[in-house]
């Protein structure tokens, strides 16, 4: 099967699936839910058509060091939503997260101790965010084109970056994969709606769902060359289920 034709089939169905069971079970859920790799994952995947695996291996720890930016995104925007609304929130938060990225783009740290400081960083997240909200599932619906909008802007992301990666690198292509479109959608969304209170939920969420984000990349970053990029995203899938399963319980400890 061509490698476009793929990319406009799968990269729909991953991002709409994951968006409607968010929306089946609420703002908390929506944002741990995006904390799956489905954007920088197909983006991987995608690339392994057309490059090696030093290319790929390369894109990887980008990737993975997108995630202090993610994490800079959620505290920035978390913070911003206690006193002002939403636009000045996502510009701020945005606007944080391209600042870390300039930073990873020349600071590149190993694979083991880059793993276990993303780990490290997403427990400080956690602690770092406002203290004064709770996680909750009961959530107002979004508009209708609210999921065929984000199936639209994150497969033309996808497709986007697999085309211009030979040009700007695989460590670039690997950091900008991680751009949160669907959280800046999704909490813009829930901000607007329930004030810092939804908005928080869903960067909490987002928080919880990263421990499997950076699950699937350190697995791909050591499976992928000894098993082939086939088996490595498989092993890869599986552990990353395991760990959103856990930490899904954990969130919904929470709540009780």
């Amino acid at each position: 099967m061509d490698v476009l034709v793929m990319k406009l089939i799968l990269a729909p169905l991953i991002i709409g699936s994951a968006s409607f069971a968010g929306r089946k079970w609420g703002s908390a859920v929506s944002g741990w839910l995006i904390g799956l790799p489905l954007t920088s994952g197909p983006v991987i995947f995608f690339l392994s058509f057309n490059h090696d695996n030093a290319f790929l291996i390369f894109s990887i720890l980008g990737t993975l060091s997108g995630g202090f930016s993610l994490v800079a995104f959620c505290l920035t925007y978390a913070w911003l939503a206690t006193r002002f609304r939403w636009p000045i929130a996502v510009i701020g938060s945005m606007l944080a997260f391209g600042a870390v990225i300039l930073l990873m783009q020349n600071m590149v740290i190993p694979l083991w101790p880059l793993f276990f400081l993303i780990i490290l960083t997403i427990f400080l997240g956690m602690r770092c965010m406002p203290k004064h909200t709770e996680v909750r599932f009961e959530e107002a619906k979004p508009g209708r084109w609210d999921i065929p909008t984000r199936i639209l802007i994150g497969t033309g992301f996808i497709l986007l970056l697999t085309e211009i990666a030979p040009l700007i690198g695989p460590r670039l292509t690997g950091l900008l994969s991680t751009i949160p479109l669907y959280t800046a959608i999704l909490t813009a969304f829930a901000h607007r709606l329930q004030g810092s209170m939804g908005a928080i939920n869903v960067l909490r969420g987002l928080l919880f769902g990263m421990f499997a984000f950076a699950g699937f990349f350190f697995t791909l970053c050591i499976l992928i060359e000894y098993v082939g990029v086939g088996l490595a995203f498989i092993v890869g899938i599986v552990i990353t289920l395991l760990i959103q399963g856990s930490t899904l319980h954990t969130l919904q400890q929470k709540t009780k």
